[in-house]
């Protein structure tokens, strides 16, 4: 099931218009879960932080005891060779993807001697520059290394994602702010997040319960690189409940300012839109 539109694949050594079937039935990712993914974006004819996406989908992959067969250079020449079937308007998601073909004696553990590898390209409009979403609380809490698989972007952890999105939004929210296994905030259901308090920005620091994301890094050393003064810390529930202004950041939207977080209301405020005019200009400054 496709997201957006327009649909470019890469597989088995090369491109093909449309959204085109690359699983098997009995291979290890389509019964067993070893999936994994990145997601990058192109806009405005640039690709920003191609490169770490290609090379944190190895990384995921490796997590999982996969074995990745593509090199991140190798990928960032196949994604742009991709990106030519689109025009420099054209708002496109690149999803670079591998899974598991073959199991060990249990069935239980992928084989290294075969990973599948595939590229989708889906054109997807960016988010308008006046988006804004709302938060609420959730039963549901992100998991730690001990009993998932956090250091990857692996489908498999996606389903309790889909169950904090379900329970917020019978509640008329569209997020969900979601707690680490000690009762401190995290990040969201989407994305990461960030609060500001008296002129100064605050992120939960990187406990190794959520992907701390490659636009989450990049907005810190723009903000760094403006002089605007940003703390990696615990922060609870009563930190945002407090905070003068929220966003989430991720590489989908990249920077999508919050107006509630359950009755705490907030400005759309000055902090988010200055990240987002400083993140598009960095942005156009980045090699074709």
């Amino acid at each position: 099931m496709s997201v957006g539109s327009n649909i470019t694949t890469y597989f088995n050594g090369t491109w093909h218009r449309g959204d085109v079937p690359i699983m098997n039935a009995a291979d290890h990712g389509a019964w067993l879960g070893t999936t994994v993914f990145d997601g990058a974006r192109f806009f405005a004819g640039r690709a920003p932080d191609l490169a770490p996406h290609c090379a944190r989908v190895n990384k995921s992959a490796e997590a999982l005891m996969l074995t990745p067969t593509v090199t991140t250079e190798e990928m960032i020449g196949i994604v742009r060779e991709g990106l030519k079937h689109y025009g420099p308007d054209d708002a496109v998601y690149i999803r670079p993807m591998y899974w598991g073909i073959h199991g060990d004696e249990t069935a239980i553990v992928p084989r290294p001697e075969e990973t599948g590898f595939a590229i989708s390209l889906e054109q997807i409009p960016m988010a308008p520059s006046d988006a804004a979403t709302t938060l609420a609380r959730t039963r549901f809490r992100r998991p730690v290394l001990e009993d998932n698989v956090v250091n990857a972007k692996a489908g498999c952890l996606y389903p309790n994602n889909a169950r904090m999105l379900t329970e917020v939004r019978a509640r008329g929210f569209g997020n969900a702010l979601v707690a680490d296994a000690m009762g401190n905030v995290a990040e969201t259901a989407t994305a990461n997040v960030f609060m500001v308090k008296d002129g100064e920005v605050f992120t939960p620091i990187a406990n190794g319960t959520f992907l701390a994301g490659i636009t989450r890094a990049r907005h810190m050393k723009n903000m760094a690189a403006d002089g605007i003064k940003v703390h990696e810390q615990v922060l609870s529930f009563d930190d945002f409940h407090g905070a003068d202004e929220v966003f989430m950041t991720g590489n989908m939207s990249k920077i999508t300012p919050v107006k509630a977080f359950e009755d705490t209301q907030y400005q759309v405020g000055p902090m988010a839109r200055r990240l987002r005019e400083m993140y598009w200009d960095w942005a156009a400054s980045e090699p074709l």
